[in-house]
C-alpha cells in the first residue's frame, strides 16, 4: 500500500543549516515506518536534487535509525537574506516532500 510521506511521518520540518545550506528533518513514529521511508526515493540524492534544483553531488542524506530520523541537507539556491531569498528561515522548504508516495 502506498502512502505519502506526510501521512507516515510524525514530523517533517526544514530550517537553515547556516546561511548557505538547508536541512530537512523527517521524524518517523516507529522502525517499520523508518525502514519504509529509508527505502523510498526520498533518500535518493538525485530525486532530492531534481526536486530542489540543486546538484546531486551536494545533497547529503543521513539515515539515523536509532533516532527514527532522516536528515537531508543541500545548498540553498540563494544566500540567506539576499535580495532573492523567498524563505529567509527555510521554514517552508519541506513542503514538496510531503506528497511524495512511499511504497510498502
Amino acid at each position: 500500500m502506498t502512502a505519502s510521506l506526510g501521512a507516515l511521518a510524525s514530523l517533517v520540518r526544514s530550517k537553515n543549516a547556516g546561511p548557505f545550506w538547508i536541512t530537512i528533518d523527517i521524524l518517523l513514529p516507529d522502525s517499520a515506518c523508518f525502514d519504509r521511508v529509508s527505502r523510498s526515493r526520498i533518500t535518493d540524492a538525485r530525486a532530492i536534487a531534481e526536486l530542489y534544483g540543486v546538484d546531486a553531488r551536494h545533497v547529503k542524506v543521513f539515515l539515523l535509525a536509532e533516532l527514527l530520523a532522516i536528515k537531508i541537507s543541500f545548498p540553498r539556491p540563494v544566500k540567506q537574506g539576499s535580495l532573492h531569498d523567498r524563505d529567509m528561515h527555510a521554514g517552508q522548504q519541506y513542503v514538496p516532500l510531503l506528497d511524495i508516495p512511499v511504497g510498502d
